[in-house]
């Protein structure tokens, strides 16, 4: 894992830990780093789990499906993000989520348990780990809290403004790029897909909003005169 050293120091679970405290962690925590190609199902919904990944590489998916089809993206896990974290933290417990391969990805393993008890060797920056642990958390929860708040709007337009104008906020700027295709924008959402292209076609053409595939600017004086 030498070769992911200084990737691992940016990561939120392992800020603040020197390569040498991260090596011993790995070693804590059972690491083990695995490959999946484009398409490939890293963890199926109906099964269970006792370790949660860290992407290394690529994009990976979480989506969540009902018995006739119909998708919903949950979140779209980047590289130095984790997933499956809270069921693996819940023993015996059965993930109504699969997690997909976006692209082809470098994922590690992690033994959630042994994250959650202090290990046998009783390294002192181990309640480091737990402290960042709780705090990664803390942020996915309020990454789902947004995903609630636009899926409370009623209309497919209010959905997309509510969803374009937290990416603003969170970017700081009114020219974006967000992370979703057209499609996966509409399953994030859970929007059809035809009826959000004419939401975002109508906003284009009132002047709130201009885009190119996935690059966004919004326009506030639009909305100030009216």
């Amino acid at each position: 894992m030498e070769q992911y050293s200084a990737f691992l120091q940016n990561t939120s679970i392992f800020s603040g830990m020197s390569r040498e405290e991260i090596k011993s962690i790995l070693q804590c925590l059972d690491a083990k780093k695995e490959n999946y190609s484009k398409g490939s199902v890293i963890l199926r919904a109906g099964s269970s789990t006792e370790s949660m990944g860290l992407l290394l590489s690529g994009k990976v998916l979480v989506i969540q499906e009902d018995i006739w089809g119909h998708r919903s993206i949950m979140d779209l896990i980047s590289p130095g993000d984790f997933f499956g974290e809270s069921f693996a933290a819940s023993p015996g417990s059965i993930l109504n989520v699969s997690v997909v391969a976006d692209s082809d990805c470098q994922i590690l393993m992690l033994n959630i348990n042994r994250i959650l008890s202090v290990c046998t060797a009783a390294c002192s920056h181990h309640a480091k780990l737990i402290r960042n642990f709780v705090a990664m958390l803390a942020r996915k929860a309020l990454r789902f809290n947004n995903k609630i708040s636009h899926m409370s709007k009623r209309s497919t337009r209010e959905k997309l403004l509510s969803f374009l104008s937290a990416e603003s906020t969170q970017r700081g700027s009114l020219c974006f790029s967000i992370p979703y295709d057209r499609q996966q924008l509409a399953d994030y959402l859970c929007v059809d897909r035809a009826a959000m292209s004419v939401a975002l076609s109508a906003l284009q053409k009132e002047g709130l909003i201009s885009y190119h595939k996935n690059r966004f600017t919004l326009h506030m004086d639009v909305e100030e005169n009216r």
